[in-house]
C-alpha cells in the first residue's frame, strides 16, 4: 500500500478529500484537501449594518447558528461597550443548550457510532439496532425544539440581535419541553454509560487542549480563553498567540499558535480543562462511570460529548424552569465608532470573531475563526501518529481508520471554507 485516498469524505458537514502517502513503510505526506469553494463571509459583511451580523453569520453553519450568532453579538456588544441583562444572558445559555443538544446527539449517534460499531452508515445502524436509532433522533429533536421556541425556527433562528433578543419566547412552549427533557437527561445518562463500553482504537497523544473557561460556569460564552500548556488569555488577546495562515492545498486557513506549534479546540479541551464547573449530574456521570481525566485519545471525544450532553440537558431543564421574561427584551443601542472581539464555544470549539464598526453602526472590518480551521493542522498530526498502525492493513480498514479519526472531529467544511486570502501581483 503506497497510497490512502478519500476523494470525498462521508458523513461530516461539507465537503473535502483525504490523502496519505507512504514510503519505505512511513507516512511521509499527508494532506486534508479542502476544495469546498471559499465563501468570503467577512468580505461581504464589510459595510452591513451592525444587527445584519447575526443574521448572516448564522447562515455559516445550518448545524450551529447560534455559536456565529452569539460570537457575533458579544463582539459587537463590546465594540459598544454594552451589557445585556442577565436575563438575556441566560436565554442565550439556554438557546446554546439547544445547540448542543441536537448537534452531540446527531454526531454521537448517527455519525460517529457507526465507525465504532463496524456499520457503513446511520441507515445501517438502525437497521440492526433500530431503538438506539429513534432514541437519538428523539434526543436531537428537543434541541431544535428549544431553538424553535426561542428563535423562532430550529436551523437559523431570526431572534437574536445585538442588545439581547427581539422579543422575548413565550413561557408556554418552554415549559411543555420539560417532560422530554427529564426523559432526555436519562436518556444522555445511559449514553455516557454507553460510550465506555464502546471499542475505541488505541491512540494517546500529546495535546495542546485550548478552550474557553470561567470559573462559575461551565465555559460557553463568557470567561478567557485557557490552554493546557499554561496560557490564560482575555478573549481580546486571542490574536496575540493563536493565528492563522493560507496554505496552498486548501481553501480552508490554518490556525497555529504564535511558535508554529498547532492545537486542539473541541470537546476533549472543554472536558478537560472545565471539568470542575460541570453540574452535578454530568459530574456524577463521571464518577459512576469511572472516566479518568485528562482524555487525550481522540476518538474517545465521544464520550466527552456525551458527558456534555448530560450537562447541558440538565442546564436546559434549569434555565427553563427559572425562566422569566422580566424587563426589555434588548437594550437600546448607542451607536459609536469601535472595536471588539468575542468568542464563544461552539459544539466543535472555539468560534472566535472581531469586528470595527464606525459611528453608524456600519461593519469596517471582519474577521472569524471558525474550529475546524482551527483543528485541521491538528488532524493531519494526528493521522502521522495514526499511520504506523494502518501501514501494514489491507487498503479498506486502513482507509476506514483514517476516515473514522477524522470524523471523530465532527468537522465543518463549509464552516472552515469561509475566507481565503488573496493576493495578485503584475510582474
Amino acid at each position: 500500500m503506497n497510497t490512502i485516498e478519500v476523494p470525498a469524505l462521508a458523513r461530516v458537514e461539507g465537503e473535502g478529500g483525504l490523502y496519505i502517502g507512504f514510503q519505505d513503510g512511513k507516512a511521509v505526506e499527508i494532506r486534508l484537501d479542502i476544495y469546498e469553494p471559499p465563501r468570503f463571509f467577512e468580505g461581504f459583511l464589510v459595510g452591513r449594518y451592525l444587527q445584519d451580523v447575526p443574521d448572516i453569520t448564522a447562515r455559516i453553519c445550518g448545524i450551529c447558528p447560534v455559536a456565529y450568532q452569539m460570537s457575533s453579538v458579544t463582539a459587537l456588544e463590546k465594540a459598544l461597550s454594552l451589557e445585556v441583562s442577565p436575563q438575556v444572558y441566560a436565554l442565550r445559555r439556554l438557546m446554546y443548550c439547544g445547540e448542543y443538544i441536537e448537534s452531540h446527539a446527531l454526531h454521537i449517534y448517527l455519525l460517529q457510532a457507526p465507525d465504532l460499531l463496524g456499520q457503513p452508515s446511520a441507515l445501517d445502524l438502525a437497521a440492526v439496532a433500530p431503538q438506539v436509532v429513534k432514541d437519538a433522533l428523539r434526543m436531537k429533536k428537543i434541541g431544535n425544539e428549544i431553538l424553535k421556541a426561542i428563535g423562532g425556527r430550529s436551523v437559523h433562528p431570526v431572534n437574536v440581535r445585538v442588545g439581547g433578543f427581539y422579543r422575548w419566547p413565550e413561557t408556554a412552549p418552554l415549559k411543555k419541553l420539560l417532560p422530554e427533557l427529564e426523559w432526555a437527561l436519562e436518556a444522555a445518562k445511559g449514553t455516557v454509560r454507553w460510550s465506555v463500553t464502546l471499542p475505541y482504537p488505541e491512540l494517546e497523544l500529546d495535546y495542546d487542549f485550548v478552550a474557553i473557561h470561567h470559573p462559575d460556569e461551565y465555559g460557553v460564552m463568557n470567561g478567557e480563553v485557557w490552554s493546557s500548556k499554561g496560557s490564560h488569555l482575555s478573549v481580546a488577546e486571542y490574536e496575540t498567540r493563536y493565528l492563522e495562515e493560507h496554505v496552498q492545498r486548501s481553501n480552508a486557513l490554518h490556525g497555529h499558535t504564535q511558535d508554529g506549534g498547532n492545537y486542539l479546540v473541541g470537546p476533549l479541551s472543554r472536558l478537560n480543562l472545565n471539568h470542575a464547573q460541570l453540574l452535578p449530574e454530568a459530574q456524577k456521570a463521571l464518577q459512576e462511570n469511572d472516566i479518568t481525566l485528562p482524555i487525550t485519545n481522540p476518538y474517545k471525544s465521544l464520550v466527552a460529548r456525551a458527558v456534555e450532553l448530560v450537562h447541558f440537558y440538565a442546564e436546559a431543564i434549569a434555565l427553563i424552569k427559572a425562566y422569566q421574561s422580566a424587563g426589555p427584551a434588548h437594550v437600546d443601542l448607542k451607536l459609536k465608532a469601535g472595536e471588539g472581539a468575542g468568542a464563544s464555544e461552539a459544539p466543535r470549539g472555539l468560534l472566535y470573531h472581531r469586528y470595527r464598526i464606525n459611528e453608524q453602526g456600519r461593519v469596517l472590518f471582519a474577521k472569524i475563526v471558525p474550529p475546524t480551521a482551527q483543528n485541521l493542522p491538528r488532524i493531519e498530526q494526528d493521522l502521522f501518529a495514526l499511520a504506523p498502525q494502518i501501514v501494514a492493513l489491507p487498503q479498506e480498514q486502513a482507509t476506514l481508520m483514517a476516515e473514522h479519526l477524522v470524523r471523530s472531529y465532527d468537522p465543518c467544511i463549509s464552516c472552515a471554507t469561509h475566507f481565503l486570502k488573496l493576493k495578485i501581483e503584475n510582474k
